[in-house]
C-alpha cells in the first residue's frame, strides 16, 4: 500500500495572512514553519522557573563566571505565553490551559500570544537635550510611527505606533511601523528621526541603553531643575563664588536671588538674566530649547546675561555658571567695566559641578508596550469573555506579559502597559497584517476559572506541558511572581 503523498505546501492558520508553506520554509511571520508535512512553532514555549530559593549561576557549561543571572535552579515553573502560540481564528481555546497547584490552591494560567492590532510603545529618555516640539512627528525610514508627547522631570516621552500607524495609513507605513515597535520591544537599537526640516533631530533609541542624540551619546539626566540645584548644593558655593547660576531650558536659578540665597545671606550681584522671571532666583525661557548648556540652544552660557548693575555689581566679582548636569561649567570674574571675563575654575568648584554630575542618574531609554486585549483573545480564556474581563477589575485574575508584572489602564477592557525589559528576551513576534504579538498570560484558581466560563476540558499539568524542548528562564527578581497569593482578592478575603 503506497502512503498518502504529501502535499507540496501546507496552509497555516496561526494569523489571518494565512501563508502557505513549502516543506522546509517558514511563513512571513518566521514563526511557522512546514517540517514534512506538518506545521510547527518555530520559537520554544518559555517556562519560568520560580523559587524561593537565593538566585544561583546557571552551571552547564561548567563556568559561571559569565552568568547574567538569566538562569536559575527552580522548583515552581510558570508557563508563559512567549512561543505559545495564538487562538486564531479565534474560536479554539488558548494553546496551554495548564494547572498546578500553589500553596494548596488549585491555580490555573491561561497563555496565548495575542495578536495586538492596538498597540504601541511609550518610550521614555532620560536627557535635557532638545529632542522636538510637543507633537512633532516620530519618523522611521521616512514613515511617520508615532509623535513626541510631553517632557517630564529629565526625560522626554514618545508615543509610537497605535493602530492608526499600523493599519490607517500606507502600507509601507504600517510595514515600517510594525517593524520598528518589534525592534524596541524586543531591545533592538531603533534610529528615530524628530520634527521637520527646520528642527530635525536624530535619536537612537535601544531598552536599557542610553540614548544617541545627533551622533552622541547621553550619559546623565539632570539632577533636577536648575532651581533645584540651586536648593540642593548651595554649600558648595559659600565662601567660593559670589554668585552662581544653574542654566535650564526649563527653570534657571540664580543664587543670590533664590530664597537658598535669602537665607544663606548671599548679598545681591547686580546680574541680569535675559529670561521670564518666574518667582525670586528663579527665571523661564532664557534660551530656546537645543542641545546645549542645561537643554538649551547656547554653548556661551554668557549669552542669557545682560550687563550688571553697576549700582551693586563690583569688579573682582565671582561669577560660576554650571548646568544641570554638571557637565557643562564656567567660571567669570568681573573686570574693572563689570564685564565677566573666563577664568581657569578653581579646584573647589570644579569638585561641585563634579558633585552635581554624581547625582545625577544614568540616562537610558525604556521601552514600555501598551495593547488593549481584544474580544477574539479573551475568547481563548473563556466561552463569556466579558467575564475575564470583569474578574481581572475584581483582583480574581492577574494578568502578567511573559511573566512580567504589567499595569492594567482602569475603564473598559484590559489594556495593559509592561516594561520590556522585565520580560524574557524576544518576547513579541509580528504577523504581516501588520501586527505584533506579544505573550499574555491569565493567572487564577480553577474554581474561579470553572465560574467564568473557562474551556475546563483543555486543562493540563504542568509537569505535561515542561518538555525537554522548552525555554526555561529565571523569574525577573524586579517583578513580581504571578501566582503570589497577595496578587488575588481572595487571599485578603480568607
Amino acid at each position: 500500500m503506497n502512503s498518502p503523498v504529501k502535499p507540496e505546501k501546507i496552509r497555516c492558520d496561526a494569523c489571518p495572512v494565512m501563508c502557505f508553506i513549502a516543506d522546509g520554509k517558514s511563513g512571513a511571520c518566521d514563526r511557522y514553519a512546514n517540517h514534512d508535512g506538518t506545521l510547527v512553532r518555530l520559537d520554544p514555549l518559555t517556562i519560568i522557573e520560580g523559587t524561593d530559593q537565593k538566585l544561583v549561576p546557571f552551571m552547564g557549561d561548567g563556568n559561571g563566571e559569565d552568568w547574567d543571572g538569566d538562569i536559575i535552579k527552580g522548583d515552581r515553573p510558570f508557563v508563559t505565553a512567549v512561543g505559545a502560540g495564538t487562538t486564531y481564528p479565534d474560536y479554539k481555546p488558548a494553546p496551554f490551559i495548564v494547572s498546578q497547584e500553589i500553596d494548596g490552591v488549585d491555580m490555573v494560567t491561561v497563555v496565548t500570544e495575542g495578536i495586538f492590532s492596538y498597540c504601541g510603545v511609550k518610550v521614555k529618555i532620560d536627557t535635557d537635550r532638545h529632542i522636538g516640539e510637543e507633537r512633532d512627528v516620530v519618523r522611521v525610514d521616512g514613515e511617520p510611527i508615532g509623535h513626541v508627547t510631553t517632557s517630564e522631570y529629565g526625560s522626554k516621552m514618545l508615543s509610537l505606533g497605535g493602530v492608526e500607524h499600523l493599519t490607517g495609513g500606507t502600507k509601507k507605513e504600517g510595514r515600517v511601523t510594525c517593524d520598528a515597535l518589534l525592534k524596541l520591544c524586543n531591545r533592538d537599537a531603533v534610529t528615530l528621526t524628530i520634527g521637520g526640516d527646520d528642527h530635525e533631530t536624530e535619536v537612537v533609541v535601544q531598552a536599557g541603553k542610553p540614548p544617541i542624540v545627533n551622533g552622541v551619546t547621553e550619559n546623565l539626566m539632570r539632577v533636577g531643575c536648575g532651581s533645584a540645584t540651586i536648593g540642593m548644593f548651595p554649600m558648595q558655593w559659600i565662601g567660593h563664588a559670589d554668585e552662581v547660576v544653574v542654566v535650564d531650558d526649563h527653570i534657571t536659578g540664580v543664587l543670590s536671588e533664590h530664597e537658598t540665597g535669602k537665607q544663606l545671606d548671599v548679598p545681591p550681584t547686580g546680574i541680569k538674566i535675559l529670561g521670564r522671571r518666574s518667582t525670586p532666583g528663579r527665571y523661564f525661557q532664557v534660551a530656546n530649547p537645543g542641545t546645549g548648556w542645561g537643554g538649551t540652544d547656547i554653548s556661551d552660557p554668557l549669552k542669557i546675561l545682560g550687563p550688571f548693575n553697576p549700582k551693586i555689581a563690583w569688579e573682582g566679582l565671582r561669577l560660576l555658571m554650571v548646568s544641570t548636569t554638571g557637565e557643562q561649567v564656567a567660571y567669570f570674574e568681573l573686570d574693572a567695566d563689570l564685564t565677566p571675563q573666563k577664568k581657569p575654575i578653581p579646584t573647589v568648584l570644579s569638585a561641585s559641578a563634579e558633585l552635581i554630575a554624581e547625582n545625577c542618574e544614568p540616562s537610558v531609554c525604556s521601552v514600555l508596550f501598551m495593547g488593549g486585549a481584544g474580544g477574539s483573545l479573551r475568547a481563548g480564556v473563556t466561552e463569556n469573555p466579558v467575564r475575564l474581563t470583569r474578574s481581572v477589575k475584581d483582583a480574581l485574575t492577574h494578568v502578567s506579559c511573559g511573566g512580567a508584572q504589567v499595569y492594567v489602564w482602569p475603564g473598559g477592557g484590559i489594556t495593559v502597559m509592561v516594561d520590556v525589559l522585565d520580560m524574557p528576551t524576544q518576547s513579541f513576534g509580528y504577523v504581516p497584517t501588520p501586527a505584533l504579538v506579544a505573550p499574555i498570560e491569565f493567572t487564577l484558581r480553577v474554581s474561579d476559572y470553572n465560574a467564568l466560563g473557562g474551556h475546563m476540558k483543555h486543562l493540563q499539568k504542568v509537569s505535561d506541558v515542561a518538555r525537554d524542548d522548552t525555554r526555561r528562564v529565571a523569574q525577573n527578581p524586579n517583578t513580581r511572581d504571578p501566582m503570589s497569593r497577595g496578587n488575588y482578592r481572595w487571599s485578603k478575603e480568607a
